[in-house]
This record gives C-alpha cells, sequence and structure tokens, in this order.
C-alpha cells in the first residue's frame, strides 16, 4: 500500500477524536478481560481464546455462554469455511442446518452507546465515528446526538474485521440460535445485518488454518472443547491481558496505523495486542 504523504498524515491524525480524553489519562494500558466473558476453544489445530460483549448483545452472549458451559458446543466441526470470510461453527448436525433445542434469538445487529462507553481511540468516518468498545471495532453515529436521544443514546453497531465472533442465521434476521463463526478477513458487508458478539484475543492464526470448503470435505477441523474461562480450574486457567482501546498505548498504535494507510484507513487495520500465558 502507498504511505500517506507527512501533511496528508497529520491532517488524517487530527481527526482522530478525543472521547473520554480526561478519563482515558487515568486508564491504564492493560486490562484484565472478565473471566466470565471469555471463551476458550480448543481446537485440533490450536486454540482460540475469544471475549464476549455482553454489552454490545447481551443475549446471544448469553446464549452461546449457556451452551459452552453445557458441553453443547464440544466436538463440533467447522463445517463450512471460506478462506477469505469466515469458519462457522456450532451446528450439532454439522451441516449448517441444525440448532439448539432453544428459541431462535431476536437480532441484535446494533446497540445503544452512551457517554458511560466511549469509543476507544474513536476517529470521524464521514458523518459517523469508528473505534473500539474494548476489543470489538465498532462504528456509531456521533456522540454529539445523544443529546437528542431519549435515551442520551446513539446507535452503534459491531464491525466484521478478522478474529470478530458473529452469530450465523438464516434468511430471517431473528433466526440466530446456536450456530456462529470467527471472521477470517473483513467484510463490511456484514455490518448491521449480523450479531456481532465477540473477537478473538488470540488464534487468529489457528481460526486461518482451518480447512476450508462449502462444505468441508471430510475430515473436518472441530472444536474439541469449548468452555468459559471462569470454568477452568484456577490453576490451569490461562492468564490474559488485553491492551485497553481507550488507553494511550493502543491510541499510539492507531495513529501510526492512521499515519501509514491514509485516507484508506479503518478500524480494521488495527490488531487489538493481547498477552496470554
Amino acid at each position: 500500500m502507498k504511505l500517506a504523504t507527512t501533511a496528508a498524515a497529520l491532517a488524517l491524525a487530527a481527526t482522530t477524536v478525543s472521547f473520554g480524553a480526561a478519563s482515558a489519562q487515568a486508564v491504564s494500558d492493560w486490562r484484565t478481560p472478565d473471566p466470565n466473558n471469555v471463551l476458550v476453544v480448543e481446537t485440533n489445530k490450536g486454540r482460540i481464546i475469544a471475549e464476549l460483549y455482553p454489552e454490545v448483545a447481551p443475549n446471544h452472549v448469553e446464549r452461546v455462554r449457556g451452551l459452552a458451559k453445557s458441553g453443547f458446543y464440544d466436538g463440533l466441526t467447522f463445517f463450512r469455511v471460506i478462506s477469505d470470510f469466515m469458519a462457522q461453527t456450532g451446528d450439532p448436525k454439522n451441516t449448517g442446518e441444525g440448532g439448539s433445542d432453544l428459541p431462535d434469538l431476536t437480532a441484535e445487529f446494533n446497540f445503544r452507546r452512551g457517554a458511560d462507553m466511549p469509543l476507544g481511540a474513536g476517529f470521524k468516518v464521514g458523518s459517523n465515528e469508528s473505534g473500539w468498545v474494548y476489543a470489538l471495532p465498532v462504528t456509531s453515529q456521533p456522540s454529539a446526538l445523544a443529546v437528542m436521544t431519549a435515551d442520551r443514546k446513539v446507535s452503534t453497531w459491531g464491525n466484521f474485521c478478522p478474529g470478530v465472533v458473529g452469530m450465523a442465521r438464516a434468511g430471517d434476521p431473528n433466526s440466530a440460535n446456536s450456530q456462529f463463526y470467527f471472521m477470517r478477513a473483513a467484510n463490511a458487508g456484514l455490518d448491521k445485518t449480523y450479531t456481532a458478539f465477540g473477537r478473538v484475543l488470540q488464534g487468529v492464526d489457528v481460526v486461518k488454518a482451518i480447512k476450508t470448503g462449502e462444505p468441508v470435505p471430510d475430515p473436518q477441523d472441530k472444536m474439541l472443547s469449548v468452555k468459559v474461562l471462569a470454568d477452568i480450574p484456577a490453576d490451569k486457567r490461562p492468564t490474559i491481558q488485553v491492551m485497553d482501546t481507550r488507553g494511550s498505548a493502543f491510541k499510539a498504535l492507531v495513529t501510526k496505523r492512521q499515519g501509514e494507510l491514509g485516507s484508506s484507513f479503518t478500524n480494521c487495520d488495527v490488531d487489538v495486542p493481547a498477552q496470554v500465558k
């Protein structure tokens, strides 16, 4: 990709929005995720660790977390995997035709964001704002509109960047049940039409190593076990630290990347660093 000129880079960096600037100074550069909102997925290709965001899609997170706790996902395969798109799993039939016995979910394509949820490293994109909520890349209506809404919040939606975890569904927007997918590449066409509810913190390389196919030919790669981090015994539980997207260290990463890519920059161009031990 062509680098932006110095002047253009400075101009673009200047568009970065200082949401919660005062509070950002008090934010540590690293945070520890809630173990109740972390999935540890052991596959035959390696481990995937993903953070879940109940603030963004509470019902989808509750569903996936509950099914994981019950052992529902253990042994299920990646039955549909498209190289430059995503890896789909979560079907007890391993065909894309099945689901759990629970009722289908109402879509959570958008969520409401208020002053208590500032965008990490926010920046302008046309008339909207983009940034991160925790490690999830999102786009939002302008924060300034909140003063004109009844709930003092604005509509916000997840961006389907690499590593984002989304819920699969049929043609009906309210037909998601148990199937989900890990993004292997960015696909903005899914924004506001599918529910984003998590982000891979470690293991995007594992996601990209999963065998491809529509359907995947036998033998299909599989999830050997899917556990909520809080349910793993403390002495066997991985220790996870994630760079806080509200902090100065992450802001510096974003500014550097903006300077490198210029006007083509999006929030899909920055990985959120994580440390897993």
